[in-house]
């Protein structure tokens, strides 16, 4: 079975600030703008729903008012879903060739790619199990984690620490050519969110 990441370029903070912010003008332009979009999801979780589930829409009510959420085990990925739609509303996409789809380990894999460059700040498994923001309840499915403004920028100045080292001594660390292309997206999303003061990267796992 394989996986996806969807990562998406915003204000963190902003973006997390939508939680419980009871944005009703925010509610009222996606109903209005995304009614279809809505209405696939709500026909794709269908037996969920009748299960007693959220809509799509009741789902993302519940995130921007800060509640009530269903306490019913299993209900909870709708809340996860509903504020990967924020984000995908309020941030930019970005380029995920590398990770769409991806297999067993290999957000693992990469992130040991990055460590063997020397960047910790950063894990790209972080986006598999980081977990949503407070306080919506915790699912797997869709896993959710993000990069600060902080954490790109420090995870830049360790490859260029790496770069700096790896010319004066002339030798690379060995890495799959695949791991090699992964690793230098990773450095695409770093370098787009440096490049916008505030700006970080949240990314989801389904």
């Amino acid at each position: 079975m394989s996986s996806s990441l969807s990562v998406y370029l915003l204000d963190v903070a902003a973006t997390r600030a939508l939680v419980g912010s009871r944005d009703d003008q925010l509610l009222e332009v996606i109903r209005d703008n995304f009614a279809d979009d809505l209405a696939r999801d709500d026909d794709y979780f269908s037996h969920a729903i009748a299960q007693g589930a959220p809509t799509a829409y009741e789902a993302l009510h519940a995130v921007v008012h800060g509640g009530p959420f269903s306490e019913e085990e299993g209900h909870a990925f709708q809340y996860g879903y509903a504020y990967k739609r924020l984000c995908s509303l309020t941030g930019s996409f970005l380029d995920n060739d590398c990770f769409t789809p991806h297999r067993g380990d290999w957000l693992s894999v990469v992130d040991q790619g990055l460590k063997a460059l020397g960047i910790t700040a950063v894990s790209v498994e972080e986006f598999g199990y980081g977990g949503l923001p407070a306080p919506l309840p915790y699912t797997f499915t869709p896993g959710c984690g993000e990069w600060t403004p902080q954490q790109t920028a420090q995870a830049l100045d360790q490859f260029e620490a790496t770069k700096r080292a790896v010319d004066e001594s002339g030798q690379a660390p060995p890495l799959e050519p695949e791991v090699v292309e992964a690793v230098m997206q990773c450095l695409g999303w770093m370098r787009h969110a440096v490049a916008r003061p505030g700006f970080g990267v949240i990314g989801f796992r389904s």
